[in-house]
């Protein structure tokens, strides 16, 4: 891939695009713009920290004219390289970007830009009894931009969709330098294609979001956990399938393997039973008797001859205990793994159980630890290979064994990622599950957005071999 390197004359019509200091090129301030949370590393030629939608078509319609890439990013907490500049070229962070414009209870609607986090978000929102649905683990740090970005959702996803279905409409600007607003400011509306659908979850490849018009909701007037543990990995999975089979929908459906009980056993002090080796964690909302009896019909529903122990929290101070569970694995992992191989797969909820099984299968013929652990109500697993480069048997196996879990996925009508992206950890395989009609079809949409291609080159496709 070239290497785009930039002329003082350009340097010098960039920096006019912004305020003073929000455009720098000395590499060491450019450094810890070429990384994401993947641990990819490229560094920038530039960059550049607009404040307005006005800056950033400016910014857009230098680089188009003179053909240099332009990656733009949030707070980097993706894990899919999505963010990395493989060119070079330009780097616009939306850091700057962090004005809730508007904040409409009556009609359950905010207005933010991109750079807003989203736990300053849910703050805000809170005092208007209203929170918006998307949830990531990473709430505190990352953007509402990255997560539009990337279509992430979080464990609310379940019952509340994904980041899609709680985006009205956005302000954007294409790869050309082209203004365009998409969506709507209600609930429904048909008019047009649905640019709102596309461009979110494009990882930055068709247009760079400058404003977006979110989809509220009231928050619940009261949350219960249920903490479950199972002696083996079919009682839980089956128990999810039950779960989600019956008319009450949870808020969350977490699942957590084995390995990763073993995990939070070394790291926390949580008492966990000797003779776990599944655990789910299900959350509900609505009033108390909604509570009352959606408490009820998952508690009927996990039943069966696995089960251990179930426990029940309905106070914000116990449900965060038993929540801080799940929210130690990520860190942990990365402590005891740093290059591990971090995958989001998801499967029909139906498929669970298979897919656990399986994995473990190749997990033994690879000699890769495999832990798993995630959004079970959506059949959105993460499935993190414990790699060690120092042993050169696993080093040697990882990409035949990344290979078998994304064969197994497709095999069983599941799908590469379902929020953390293509980016360019999971492009090369896209091909396996998207045909080339479509591919080809996705392609012109791109060029349609970005003429020349200089919107996140080289993300999401198969590279186009020369």
């Amino acid at each position: 891939m070239p290497d785009e390197t930039l002329t003082a004359e350009f340097l010098t019509q960039l920096k006019n695009c912004v305020a003073a200091k929000a455009c720098f090129t000395d590499p060491s301030d450019c450094y810890a713009y070429g990384y994401d949370n993947s641990r990819n590393h490229q560094l920038p030629h530039a960059v550049v920290l607009p404040n307005d939608e006005e800056q950033i078509q400016k910014i857009i319609s230098l680089c188009n004219k003179h053909k240099i890439a332009l990656t733009v990013r949030g707070r980097g907490t993706g894990t899919a390289g999505g963010s990395v500049p493989l060119r070079r070229g330009v780097v616009l962070s939306t850091e700057n970007m962090t004005e809730i414009i508007n904040i409409d209870p009556d009609n359950r609607v905010a207005t933010v830009q991109p750079g807003v986090l989203n736990q300053t978000l849910q703050d805000a929102l809170a005092k208007h009894q209203l929170f918006w649905a998307p949830d990531p683990t990473s709430a505190a740090f990352c953007s509402i931009g990255g997560n539009l970005a990337i279509n992430s959702a979080g464990p609310r996803a379940v019952k509340y969709g994904t980041t899609r279905d709680n985006v009205l409409g956005l302000h954007a600007i294409t790869g050309n330098g082209m203004k365009i607003k998409t969506g709507v400011r209600t609930t429904k509306g048909v008019v047009g294609y649905d640019l709102t659908r596309l461009i979110v979850g494009s990882e930055g490849t068709l247009a760079v979001i400058t404003q977006a018009h979110l989809k509220l909701l009231p928050l619940p007037e009261s949350k219960a956990t249920s903490q479950i543990f199972y002696k083996d990995i079919e009682s839980a999975t089956n128990a999810i399938t039950k779960v989600m089979a019956q008319p009450i929908s949870p808020c969350a459906l977490e699942f957590i393997d084995s390995a990763c009980l073993d995990i939070i056993r070394q790291h926390t002090n949580e008492p966990i039973p000797p003779a776990a080796k599944a655990l789910l964690m299900i959350d509900v909302d609505g009033n108390p008797e909604t509570i009352k009896a959606a408490t009820h019909a998952i508690t009927e529903s996990v039943q069966n001859n696995g089960l251990i122990e179930l426990n029940t929290a309905d106070s914000k101070a116990e449900i965060e205990k038993i929540w801080k569970t799940r929210k130690v694995l990520s860190p942990a992992l990365r402590t005891i793994a740093p290059k591990k191989i971090n995958e989001d797969v998801v499967v029909p909820v139906s498929e669970i159980p298979a897919l656990i099984k399986q994995l473990q299968m190749i997990s033994d013929k690879y000699s890769i630890p495999i832990v798993n652990f995630g959004h079970a109500g959506n059949g959105n697993i993460h499935t993190n290979l414990l790699l060690d480069e120092t042993n050169r048997i696993q080093a040697n196996n990882a990409q035949a064994c990344l290979n078998d879990v994304f064969e197994l996925v497709l095999k069983l009508n599941g799908t590469l990622s379902g929020e953390h992206g293509v980016g360019i950890e999971k492009r090369d395989y896209v091909g396996r599950e998207i045909d080339n009609n479509t591919l080809n079809l996705m392609r012109q949409i791109k060029t349609q957005f970005d003429p020349n291609n200089i919107l996140n080159p080289d993300k999401m496709f198969p590279l186009i071999k020369e």
